[in-house]
């Protein structure tokens, strides 16, 4: 669990301070707003699609160190990946953020992700992990809807 531990503090906490990908995109082809009621969270995801391939992603907004770190993530490992590998991406977080899926096991699928399995240890913290998730989904599947995690 110390790699999980390490991984954690230097993917999360440098992510937090130095977002990647955090900024207003012109051009976008879709963009939703995503909205945790419970703590604040408030991010807008932006995507610019090239046919069924994400050619580029990015947010802006203001949250805890938990969500922005991983709208940063997903957006650094969702450049350049079809629907369905982000969809694929997705569903091995969502499950790993709810202690359903074993992160030292599954290292090699996860990569940095793995660095948000100890999310699941703090369930109201599992929303402000996956906001930007559920907000990237719901740009892909055309629903321009404000997201809420209530």
């Amino acid at each position: 669990m110390s790699l999980l531990r390490e991984l954690y503090q230097e993917v999360i906490l440098d992510h937090n301070k130095n977002p990647r990908n955090f900024r207003v995109m012109e051009g976008a082809t879709k963009h939703v707003e995503g909205y945790n009621p419970l703590c604040g969270d408030h991010y807008t995801i932006f995507v610019k699609m090239d046919g069924d391939v994400i050619s580029d992603v990015s947010f802006q907004g203001a949250g805890c160190a938990i969500s922005k770190s991983s709208a940063s993530v997903m957006t650094s490992l969702l450049k350049g990946k079809t629907k369905e590998e982000a969809e694929q991406m997705f569903n091995h977080f969502h499950k790993l953020v709810k202690g359903e899926l074993n992160a030292e096991e599954n290292l090699e699928t996860l990569g940095k992700l793995a660095a948000f399995a100890g999310v699941s240890e703090f369930p109201a913290r599992v929303k402000c992990a996956s906001l930007a998730w559920h907000t990237l989904q719901a740009a892909l599947h055309d629903d321009a809807q404000t997201v809420s995690t209530e």
